[in-house]
């Protein structure tokens, strides 16, 4: 049995893990952890909010998720990259690179907000059908919002690496190798190799041999308890001043637009996972379910003080390595996370990491973020020689890069505060649902590999002709088939 098992695994998908045994379950969804962990810890390192409550609220976050969509979707809920320039916009770190304290409570109750807003294109989605609302966010408008997010970030990533360039580099260069030429699970966690790596390098060259400007900072190690709670009030929204209604309104205009993109990106997630474990899980449980889930968690962390979650495409990874495509082993590694972010010493530990080495991980990391958005233009096929296309993307583009500072008005007592961001979101909906041309539809019938399922229209100048060759044939075998049938009968 067991070596039929081996063999099974890795050839065929396995959609109940329980035959493999429980030891293998629990190799896998130690895997499955892995492969988020890098990722999921960094945005805590980056935003200056904690560790252990961003461990804590992904893995009750992927628990809540799993719950929501009936137990069918193998996603992990891991923290969002996408939110990074809300959170610098509302609660930037402080010039010695410590955390905004007394900010990221009102950045919190921005992303928890945004969270909600997922509910409401869930709750149309299930109204009105997903077609008729997915065409006010096609991808000419989302992609060059997602590369938008990577480029206003790229500032940040470089001013960390000049705390120590050589240790950037080394960080980086590990997860560039790891990331070519790594084979089986080192190919899935480069972000955590590099990580692990250039911090051992700053073990030996600063506290080893004593070069300045590369030792590790070890006093908050010591002082760590190894058991405590990972939730503290004072880093909840239920630190904030309600009185400070400007304040307020502000962080949450400048935070929850980006869930336009976020909510893009979740739709290419699910049909990437949808199109690896070959089940439909647009359709079922329905696309309406997996963003209240996605939203629900992600207001739920955000509460009491963790970032924003998204579906992770690193665990989708690891579901098409592995080819066990049981929820059940996500959920393992969510347990797992949860057990973790009990752990004040473990917290610290990774609080130590050089800025440096989190500059030289975000210095891919950002650009991936551009990448993904460059790659929802191209896999689309968004047709730039139209000008609708073509002015679409300029205001957006200009509108996120250019405009620097927030946009400030006024009403009544209360001042707002646009984020650049903001203003790009709503300039290239608003664009898109009055300018004439539009050639993008969307289907939940066949998801794709990557990407959000839209394909060009009969407008567009470009369309392809496979398509329509795919349907002939498709409908020709269906005859065939009646015929066979009745030549049986």
């Amino acid at each position: 049995m067991s070596k039929k098992q081996k063999v099974a695994v890795g050839d065929a998908g396995i959609y109940d893990a329980r035959t493999l045994g429980v030891p293998k379950m629990l190799v896998l969804g130690f895997q499955h952890m892995f492969a988020m962990f890098g990722a999921t810890v960094l945005v805590p390192l980056l935003t200056g909010l904690d560790v252990a409550t961003t461990l804590l609220m992904a893995g009750l976050g992927t628990l809540l998720f799993h719950v929501i969509t009936g137990m069918k979707v193998p996603a992990f809920l891991g923290s969002s990259f996408a939110f990074l320039g809300g959170y610098a916009a509302v609660a930037p770190m402080l010039e010695d690179g410590s955390a905004n304290k007394e900010m990221l409570p009102y950045a919190c109750l921005g992303v928890a907000v945004a969270g909600l807003v997922y509910l409401v294109l869930a709750v149309l989605i299930k109204i009105v059908g997903v077609h008729k609302v997915m065409r006010f966010f096609p991808p000419v408008v989302t992609g060059p919002i997602i590369i938008a997010i990577g480029l206003g970030l790229s500032g940040s990533a470089v001013d960390n690496c000049s705390a120590n360039w050589p240790l950037a580099i080394i960080a980086l260069a590990i997860v560039i190798v790891f990331n070519i030429w790594g084979k089986g699970m080192l190919k899935i966690i480069p972000i955590l190799l590099g990580v692990l790596g250039s911090y051992a390098v700053a073990l030996i060259v600063g506290n080893g041999f004593g070069v300045e400007g590369w030792a590790i900072d070890f006093s908050s190690v010591a002082d760590a308890a190894w058991i405590g709670l990972p939730v503290h009030k004072s880093n909840t929204i239920f630190a904030i001043d309600w009185t400070q209604h400007s304040l307020i309104i502000s962080s949450i205009i400048a935070i929850v637009p980006i869930s336009l993109a976020t909510m893009m990106e979740h739709i290419g997630d699910i049909s990437a996972i949808s199109a690896t474990t070959e089940r439909n899980f647009i359709k079922d449980p329905g696309l309406h379910r997996t963003l209240t889930g996605d939203g629900l968690a992600t207001t739920f962390s955000a509460i009491f003080g963790g970032p924003a979650n998204t579906t992770y495409g690193e665990n989708t990874g690891v579901l098409a390595l592995s080819k066990v495509y049981d929820p059940r082993v996500i959920r393992l590694a969510a347990l797992f996370a949860i057990i973790l972010s009990f752990s004040p010493k473990f917290a610290a530990i990774v609080s130590s990491i050089p800025t440096a080495i989190i500059g030289g991980i975000s210095f891919v990391l950002y650009g991936m973020i551009s990448a993904i958005g460059v790659r929802n233009v191209v896999e689309s096929k968004v047709d730039f020689t139209k000008s609708r296309n073509l002015i679409i993307a300029a205001v957006i583009l200009v509108s996120a890069l250019g405009l620097g500072t927030a946009a400030t008005f006024s009403i009544g007592s209360v001042t707002i505060s646009l984020s650049a961001l903001a203003v790009a979101s709503i300039a290239g909906i608003v664009l898109n649902a009055i300018l004439p041309g539009k050639d993008y539809d969307f289907s939940a019938d066949e998801p794709k590999d990557t990407g959000v399922n839209f394909s060009v229209g009969a407008n567009s100048k470009r369309q392809e002709k496979e398509p329509k060759e795919e349907q002939d044939v498709k409908a020709e075998e269906a005859k065939e088939k009646k015929a066979e049938e009745k030549t049986a009968e």
